[in-house]
């Protein structure tokens, strides 16, 4: 039996796109964590980090290390995942050829569809023509499956941090890929 990989189609995200990431971020988000995090400490984090005004900073932020590109189906235009970047925000040492992918995330039911790694690669060579030397990232350090994603993708880990959803602490761990080669 031969399974044919969805039609997925890549565009670059604009401030007219926040709603969308808002709706699609928080509905990512509760997926991938609905077994790890209380209901109540993940809707806290979905209002705070997935509003539709966070979004919009983002995406009109004056640094051009703020960039998001939208996974869709093709055949409805469905949004299935998205990628974001941005100046770094984590506890480690970073300088202005630093890059951080503040969030990647793709619908479970396109896990293997390639579209995360689509999302990476388009991140990843984003970073490349501003001349960004690392790529960074915060992971939940349980999170096995984008551990293992992101060190065949070449990272290693330069850090850790506590990240804090709803009242809840956790620890993450910080990754990191050169990007001078």
């Amino acid at each position: 039996m031969t399974t044919s990989k969805p039609a997925l189609t890549y565009r670059k995200a604009g401030p007219e796109d926040a709603p969308t990431l808002s709706a699609v971020g928080a509905a990512t988000f509760l997926e991938s964590y609905i077994e790890d995090i209380p209901g109540a400490d993940l809707i806290k984090h979905c209002h705070r980090q997935h509003s539709t005004d966070v979004y919009e900073r983002y995406l009109t932020g004056d640094d051009p290390r703020f960039a998001c590109w939208i996974a869709s189906f093709t055949a409805t235009d469905a949004p299935v995942g998205y990628a974001l970047t941005c100046p770094p925000d984590l506890p480690i040492d970073t300088d202005a050829h630093d890059i951080e992918l503040k969030r990647i995330y793709v619908f479970s039911r396109f896990h293997g569809s390639g579209a995360g790694k689509q999302l990476h690669t388009l991140a990843e060579d984003y970073a490349r023509t501003l001349n960004c030397k690392r790529l960074l990232l915060g992971t939940y350090e349980e999170n096995v499956r984008a551990i293992a994603f992101y060190r065949r993708e070449g990272y290693t880990k330069v850090g850790e941090r506590q990240f804090q959803v709803g009242d809840q602490l956790f620890d993450d761990i910080i990754m990191g890929k050169d990007l001078s080669s």
